[in-house]
């Protein structure tokens, strides 16, 4: 079976910050890593490649930098990985991105399934997957929990809806967004990362997309962030962040107490 994930880069934080003349985010200066709804799409892929063989093949657009996470979904087991940079590209929408991701993909090879995680952790808009699968004319299903069955001409999956679970039937090729309860993604290995440190990475441009510069980038965007404000806090507050947790249960805990709620 041949597999295409598609794999994002997000900044290792919640104190994402946007640029209010573009209405694009901030990446400068960020840590970044894979996105972690990604890590699960990567791991399924990687269990069918060991149940049915075949090759698992990593897709990502993204800045340079975005070759860092390529390296390690090699170093958890893909067999190679596509990085589709270009200034060109830079500022899409899930629009302008499903466009390049889609044409990216057509130009790679043959595949039966593609993967994806249910949303990204940045935008958290859960619009590429489902996109670049009505570019690529291609069926597809969101919010899957669990692949049931693979059979002959295609996959029978169970999926997360608001009364319960659903199952369907989706015919190969087709693509998949799934969710994180699908599985426990896998810890590079040490031989991984070897050959993720020796791998050559193939890298795409927007010239090799064939698309014209009104489809790409922030030109080919349709939708902009138009406003950005920020909450304000009106009483007598404090904020706490994921830096300091814990004094904050602490502070939380102390005043139910005092209240004779616990």
């Amino acid at each position: 079976m041949q597999i295409i994930v598609l794999l994002k880069q997000v900044p290792d934080t919640d104190e994402v910050k946007m640029d209010e003349k573009t209405g694009t985010m901030i990446r400068e200066g960020l840590q970044a890593i894979i996105n972690p709804l990604d890590l699960h799409a990567l791991e399924e892929a990687l269990r069918l490649k060991e149940k049915t063989g075949g090759e698992v093949i990593v897709v990502s657009m993204g800045p340079p930098q975005t070759e860092e996470a390529l390296r390690e979904a090699i170093a958890m087991g893909a067999d190679s990985a596509f990085l589709l940079s270009d200034k060109k590209l830079a500022g899409a929408d899930t629009w302008a991105t499903s466009k390049a991701l889609s044409k990216a993909i057509e130009k790679i090879k043959d595949f039966d399934l593609i993967l994806a995680g249910e949303k990204a952790t940045d935008g958290e808009t859960g619009q590429v997957g489902p996109e670049v699968a009505a570019m690529l004319d291609i069926p597809f299903s969101t919010y899957v929990n669990r692949i049931i069955e693979i059979t002959n001409d295609g996959l029978i999956v169970s999926r997360v809806v608001e009364e319960g679970y659903e199952e369907q039937f989706l015919p190969f090729p087709c693509l998949l967004t799934v969710v994180k309860d699908i599985n426990e993604p896998r810890m590079p290995t040490l031989k991984g990362k070897v050959k993720a440190r020796r791998a050559e990475l193939n890298l795409l441009k927007a010239n090799d997309l064939g698309l014209a510069e009104s489809e790409m980038g922030l030109k080919g965007s349709p939708t902009r962030v138009v406003k950005i404000s920020y909450p304000k806090v009106s009483r007598n507050t404090r904020i706490y962040t994921s830096k300091n947790l814990d004094e904050a249960l602490e502070e939380l805990i102390g005043k139910l107490k005092k209240m004779a709620l616990i």
